[in-house]
């Protein structure tokens, strides 16, 4: 996924548009550029951040606010930054346009600079598998977001060609329901999906904008489309299945493409949608997850 145009050099970003605190960090973030590293781990879940920054030789900078809790550190003589975005796209939105607005915006002249500078931003998060051949406690690396949301139709972007055949034959295997926002999809950095996948299962990622109904669940309302899980898990594209579901990946992909930035998803799977299972230590699972990215990344 590609942006159509990008804010010019020069063009000057108003106070409404580009928020700064008094310290003259970003808005929700509350971050500024130099206590940003290279590589960024986001995880949901507030209280992974300290899973993944107790790995580090040491911690340089911690900062909160609403949710986004920050720790950036050294881990292999390499400068990490754990951050949680909370849950959803809308969340992804913030982060993934604030992290960029770091490194590539001149936060005191409030203009894009003309020099791009790229992140790897890998997410660490959980999911519900698809595939009965998939257990619990295992990782899954998404090659392709599925947007079921609708965060990124408010972009200007155009999609590769190999999105595109990817949406086009899962709208005709599904038969998509026209109640529901038309899916979009982004695909992931080959390189990171490459290394961080080997060993672990690859596959197509669903991003679904809720917990309950927009996955499927039923507590006692009942879901507007009978048997669309059946559908997308039965559904599979130039050698990938229908992995899993979440809830951030197809934001992160799809905002991080357009905006030059170098994106990944890994998930510890904590329950198989089909089996009806849910992990009995999805904690040891998270951990160990935190553990191979970490040294896989920073090699």
């Amino acid at each position: 996924m590609h942006a159509i145009t990008l804010t010019e050099p020069g063009t000057v970003l108003e106070p409404s548009e580009l928020v700064l605190n008094p310290d003259g960090s970003i808005y929700h973030l509350a971050l500024r550029p130099e206590q940003l590293g290279d590589l960024v781990l986001v995880v949901g879940d507030q209280g992974r951040v300290e899973r993944i920054s107790r790995h580090f030789e040491r911690v340089e900078h911690r900062v909160q606010n609403r949710e986004f809790i920050a720790h950036t550190g050294v881990y292999r003589g390499a400068h990490v930054t754990a951050l949680s975005t909370g849950i959803g796209t809308d969340n992804i939105d913030i982060v993934v346009n604030e992290l960029d607005a770091l490194v590539n915006i001149d936060l005191a002249a409030r203009t894009p600079n003309r020099e791009h500078r790229s992140l790897r931003i890998i997410r660490l998060g959980t999911c519900g598998a698809l595939q009965e051949d998939i257990p619990v406690d295992s990782l899954i690396v998404s090659a392709f977001g599925v947007g079921m949301d609708n965060v990124l139709h408010y972009y200007a972007y155009e999609c590769t060609d190999a999105e595109i055949r990817l949406l086009n034959n899962l709208l005709a295997h599904t038969d998509w329901p026209e109640n529901l926002p038309l899916p979009y999809v982004a695909a992931g950095d080959k390189a990171l999906v490459e290394l961080l996948g080997h060993g672990n299962t690859t596959g197509i990622t669903f991003t679904a904008g809720g917990f309950y109904g927009p996955q499927g669940r039923q507590l006692r309302l009942v879901p507007s489309v009978d048997g669309l899980n059946e559908r997308i898990s039965a559904f599979a594209h130039e050698g990938l299945r229908a992995t899993n579901f979440e809830m951030e990946t197809s934001a992160l992909y799809g905002l991080g493409g357009m905006l030059g930035h170098r994106v990944c998803t890994v998930c510890a799977v904590v329950a198989n949608r089909l089996r009806k299972e849910y992990s009995k230590d999805h904690h040891a699972a998270i951990d160990r997850m935190i553990a191979e990215v970490l040294d896989r990344a920073t090699a």
